[in-house]
């Protein structure tokens, strides 16, 4: 693939910013403040600016990923009220949930490019103002098929913050760092999918479903007020690329050509695929099946959200730098095949009428062990992109998305009395992960 002198020249950069935003002392992150020599005084004070702007940067760049599961999570908990209230079936309804994954995939391919070639801020800015809008459209959608629109647009615009967050990281760290943030990262938006729910069945005792977008909206003005006034642009105006639609296009065709990219790609999609086939199919599994009220739900979600997060910072605080990320991916993929073969003997009452609890714990060890798979693969396949990061976070995410999107109404697609379309979705799914990481990845041929 021909690259442009901007791809070449940033492949060949090997400074690599510690926080990416600006904190007002006049110094980077990294880079000793020449005023300081010979004054050690003053190191302490600088330490800890910079240590102050990394926080920052990490929970504005958590805000920015917890965004998607808020949005989706929130609103599970409502899935079987609005059934009711728009008197539609539970798979058109559940099409609500793939219309705003598919916005999401669909979106990340727009913003992507665009945040390579004129950096992340503005990009950002734009796609949070245009989420808040439509968020707010939902509130009134008197009809499914306006609701699945909006949706569709919500998604749209919420994959600027998806896909540029990626992007900074992959702008800020490299390596053994970078899969740590992302395990940092992973604990901030892992607590989005535990108040979600509990926020959504709270909002439900005191309104209906759309009081939920109405919350949304306002968490969407927040984080757009928090963006303006915090992140700064992490993309220097001589690394962008300067290429129009043709070249990123180019560069995107590149990306897909390599194999192992190709390989991290599919297996952290597919892995997505099996965790989204949960998050569509638990509200009607735990709530019509097994009986469970809208609160028992949330605290069961929550309850597989601690594990997801407990297991990402066991990856980044102590697994990485001491077992390769391969090592940590090829694990987490193995326990999510075996919790899916586990879930999928449930369902089909090969262990007779088990219950809720064995069909909890199951999906409480899928879901934890995503705490590998997730950070590991997005690390692994970053680390081969730094010549343009916004293109390749965009196909991570769209790929993601796509293929969660596909999962979303299959699992519903033998009806609401029976959890087996789900086990099976996510059995498939994992085989398919694990399938791409050793047929494509093949980690035992490199160092």
């Amino acid at each position: 693939m021909p690259e442009s002198g901007a791809s070449r020249a940033q492949q060949e950069r090997t400074h690599i910013p510690t926080t990416g935003m600006e904190s007002g002392t006049g110094t980077e992150s990294g880079t000793e403040d020449p005023s300081a020599t010979g004054t050690p005084s003053k190191e302490p004070a600088a330490n800890e600016a910079a240590r102050r702007t990394g926080l920052l940067v990490t929970l504005v760049l958590g805000g920015l990923t917890a965004l998607p599961p808020l949005s989706m999570d929130m609103y599970l908990p409502a899935l079987p009220a609005v059934t009711e209230s728009l008197h539609a079936p539970a798979a058109t309804v559940q099409l609500t949930l793939t219309a705003c994954l598919t916005g999401m995939a669909l979106g990340q391919v727009v913003v992507g490019p665009m945040s390579d070639r004129w950096g992340r801020r503005r990009p950002l800015l734009l796609g949070m103002i245009v989420y808040v809008v439509a968020t707010a459209i939902c509130v009134f959608a008197p009809t499914t098929e306006l609701l699945i629109g909006f949706r569709l647009l919500q998604g749209l615009a919420g994959a600027a913050g998806i896909v540029i967050a990626r992007a900074v990281v992959r702008d800020m760290y490299d390596g053994v760092e970078m899969a740590r943030f992302f395990s940092t990262l992973m604990l901030i938006s892992g607590v989005a999918p535990i108040v979600a729910p509990l926020i959504g069945g709270q909002v439900l005792r005191f309104t209906d479903w759309r009081g939920i977008f109405a919350v949304l909206t306002v968490v969407g003005v927040v984080l757009t007020l928090v963006v303006w006034k915090w992140l700064h642009e992490t993309l220097p105006p001589q690394d962008r690329h300067t290429g129009g639609i043709g070249d990123a296009l180019r560069t995107m065709r590149g990306l897909l050509a390599d194999r192992v990219f190709a390989g991290y790609m599919i297996a952290g999609s597919l892995a997505f695929a099996a965790l989204f086939a949960y998050v569509s199919a638990s509200p009607f599994v735990v709530q019509e099946i097994y009986g469970a009220s809208p609160q028992t739900f949330s605290l069961l979600f929550g309850v597989n959200s601690v594990g997801l997060i407990i297991v990402g910072q066991i990856n980044g605080k102590v697994l990485v730098g001491r077992i390769s990320l391969d090592k940590a991916l090829a694990f987490g993929l193995s326990v999510i095949v075996l919790a899916a073969a586990a879930l999928l003997l449930m369902t089909t009452g090969v262990f007779g009428d088990v219950g809720l609890v064995p069909v909890a714990a199951g999906l409480f060890v899928l879901m934890s062990a995503m705490g590998l798979a997730m950070p590991n693969t997005n690390a692994q396949a970053l680390m081969r992109t730094k010549h343009a990061a916004g293109s390749a976070s965009a196909l991570l995410g769209t790929s993601s998305f796509l293929i969660g999107a596909v999962a979303s109404p299959l699992v519903g697609i033998a009806g609401e009395g029976t959890a087996v379309p789900m086990a099976v979705v996510q059995l498939v799914c994992a085989v398919g992960a694990m399938a791409c990481f050793l047929g494509l990845c093949r980690p035992w041929q490199r160092t």
